[in-house]
């Protein structure tokens, strides 16, 4: 088993009022040769974005982008002709494929939104671009994970352009369970969004994250209340 051990507080940060933003992977003007990447997972920012701001509109091309929001809601329209809100409890998924552009905004005029901005290589390129969301609030089940992505697309999950799964659980503090890694190779990401949790002697707190592959399975221990995200990805 390799681990890399990701600290909250050793993030990049970007301040420009309205957007609050910590970058678990170089971003924008923020870059560490040692932080470019997991395998596949690209970008992970964590972003609070004050009432009634947000991106402009803007291009993608061959990257699977997921937003999970953690607090709030975001108004989101591109030029594939979607246009709708995502709550907490809801993911989004837009492959860009082959070219898209979007654009998202707080929904609240007054209310901060906190966020989850993720970017995954694709699998294959230049792909029709594709987009989806999905309400998992009455799925997810206390003490367990929930798969959100998988690269099924029969799944009663949402399908991304890659061969990684997203899974989100909230556990009582004392709680041990074990994650089998799906697809032989594949290493995982674990971030916790809120709470504490041990993976093999290393010690998680809120935003910290790790890294774990060249193994088929990882232990976890929760330590306090907890909100986890694993993400599993190619390497």
């Amino acid at each position: 088993m390799e681990k890399i051990y990701y600290a909250a507080d050793k993030r990049g940060h970007n301040d420009i009022g309205w957007l609050k933003a910590n970058f678990s992977f170089s971003f924008a003007s923020y870059y560490d040769p040692e932080k470019v990447h997991f395998g596949a997972l690209r970008v992970l920012n964590d972003d609070i974005i004050a009432g009634g701001k947000g991106f402009g509109t803007h291009p993608h091309d061959n990257m699977e982008i997921i937003t999970i929001p953690i607090s709030g809601a975001l108004e989101h329209k591109d030029s594939m002709g979607n246009i709708g809100v995502i709550h907490a409890g809801e993911v989004q998924v837009m492959s860009a494929g082959s070219g898209v552009t979007h654009s998202e905004y707080n929904h609240s005029k007054t209310e901060a939104a906190n966020t989850l901005q993720i970017w995954l290589f694709p699998k294959e390129r230049n792909i029709k671009p594709r987009y989806d969301q999905k309400n998992f609030t009455d799925v997810l089940k206390l003490n367990e994970l929930t798969t959100l992505i998988s690269p099924d697309k029969n799944a009663d999950t949402l399908w991304i352009n890659q061969d990684a799964t997203f899974s989100m659980g909230d556990f009582e503090a004392g709680k041990e369970f074990t994650y089998d890694i799906k697809q032989p190779g594949n290493g995982v990401y674990v971030f916790v969004i809120d709470g504490a949790a041990e993976i093999d002697g290393t010690t998680l707190n809120k935003k910290d994250a790790l890294g774990v592959y060249n193994t088929s399975s990882i232990t976890i221990i929760t330590e306090a209340k907890s909100r986890l995200l694993l993400i599993e990805v190619p390497m």
